[in-house]
């Protein structure tokens, strides 16, 4: 268990401002307590955009964990001026930040991964100018004004980024003790092709690598207080193959890497009891190729599910992996949905679902009944009404309309 770190931080002169320019950033700190949805957006975009970003923002819930922090350290900024204007503000150091300092490391990231408070503090400067030459016009007030919220922006993240720094590195000396940071280890070797024995690696992880592996990602959004539903759906999945043998990899707080020693990914659907938590599975796979690709293409479906924001909670890569080539470029995506669709795009789910049980039938309306159990009728009634709805009738446009279908599907329901 890592201990609490003090956080030691440069000193500087705090500089007494007026009365007027404390109210008028206590003014400003209220608009910006309540940010336009755009400018979050805008945030969130830049700290993500950087080119040492990406290995944060391929990875749900690595980018999910910044997006949340920076939202948190602007509101934390102005919360803080709003109680005390001008004023010297605390570290924002909460349960939630320090999930986030604890999974980059066990990522086996570095100081580098913290540029994300430095780009959404750029921006969030740009969008306080904006709030600042709206509450004042004379130049005086103005220039002093600025002085300050600079000075007070840029020592609070100071302050944060070195206690996160601080909170990394303690954090980084209790993962190379004990048994969890050498099976993580074993597991980023194998994973990166390193020519480790295979009988060394097999006793590290007291897992066999010979014989068949399927792999699945398990994660939330919940953080570290997901920790007990993860590893009850890991169970959950375990029990799945009728066996009890797994690997397990601490990922981070919200993420669980599991193999489990078995030809046939578990039949698995939904989660009913476990609402908050996702899991995504590669395909099964043989030996240490089988291991490693089954692994990567668990991690290829996260992606995808947390790209489309997908209302699934279990997914496979085979069941995603025509998605994944269709939706490559969203605004193609959007212009194909429009142009295939119309209207049953934003038709009630009964419509919608009716169209797709059709093609999967193979235009069989009686089956399609069957399987909805509806009665016939209620299903030609549908498809008329689908017909109406589409700008080209189903059947005579049945492969665009069966893979927009199956985009729609992986997409929020409201999207």
């Amino acid at each position: 268990m890592v201990q609490n770190v003090p956080v030691t931080v440069s000193l500087v002169e705090w500089p007494r401002s007026s009365a007027r320019v404390r109210e008028l950033l206590r003014r400003g700190a209220e608009i910006a307590l309540q940010p336009p949805e755009e400018w979050i957006e805008e945030m969130h975009a830049a700290a993500l955009g950087g080119v040492r970003m990406t290995t944060v923002a391929d990875d749900p819930v690595l980018a999910e964990g910044t997006r949340r922090t920076n939202l948190a350290n602007m509101l934390h900024w102005a919360a803080a001026n709003i109680h005390d204007p001008g004023a010297r503000v605390s570290v924002n150091l909460t349960g939630e930040v320090l999930d986030t300092a604890r999974d980059l490391v066990r990522r086996g990231l570095g100081e580098s991964s913290l540029d994300s408070y430095r780009t959404a503090q750029s921006v969030a400067w740009r969008r306080w100018m904006d709030i600042c030459f709206g509450l004042t016009d004379d130049p005086a007030e103005l220039r002093e004004l600025l002085e300050l919220s600079s000075l007070s922006i840029s020592t609070f993240i100071d302050d944060t980024v070195s206690a996160m720094s601080a909170r990394m590195e303690a954090e980084r000396a209790d993962l190379t003790r004990g048994t969890h940071a050498e099976r993580r280890q074993t597991v980023a070797l194998l994973l990166e092709g390193a020519p480790i024995p295979t009988g060394r690696a097999e006793s590290q992880l007291g897992h066999r690598l010979s014989g068949p592996h399927t792999a699945a990602v398990i994660w939330s959004d919940a953080g570290a207080d997901a920790a007990r539903e993860l590893e009850a759906v890991a169970d959950t999945v375990t029990k799945a193959t009728e066996g009890r043998d797994r690997l397990t990899v601490v990922a981070s707080a919200a993420t669980l890497w599991i193999w489990l020693p078995t030809a046939t990914a578990p039949p698995i659907r939904r989660l009913p009891e476990h609402t908050g938590v996702r899991v995504a599975f590669g395909r099964p796979g043989h030996g240490l190729d089988g291991f490693r690709r089954s692994h990567f293409q668990a991690l290829a479906t996260q992606r995808l599910m947390a790209q489309l924001a997908s209302p699934q909670q279990v997914a496979g890569h085979e069941d995603v992996r025509l998605v994944s080539l269709l939706t490559s470029d969203p605004t193609a995506t959007d212009e194909f949905l429009a142009d295939t669709l119309g209207d049953l795009g934003t038709a009630d789910v009964d419509t919608i679902e009716t169209v797709r049980t059709w093609i999967a039938e193979q235009c069989n309306t009686s089956r399609t009944a069957e399987r909805l159990y509806a009665h016939r009728n209620t299903v030609i009634r549908r498809l008329a009404r689908a017909d109406e709805l589409l700008p080209r009738p189903v059947a005579a446009n049945l492969v665009d309309v069966a893979a927009a279908l199956e985009i729609l599907r992986w997409r929020p329901h409201d999207h």
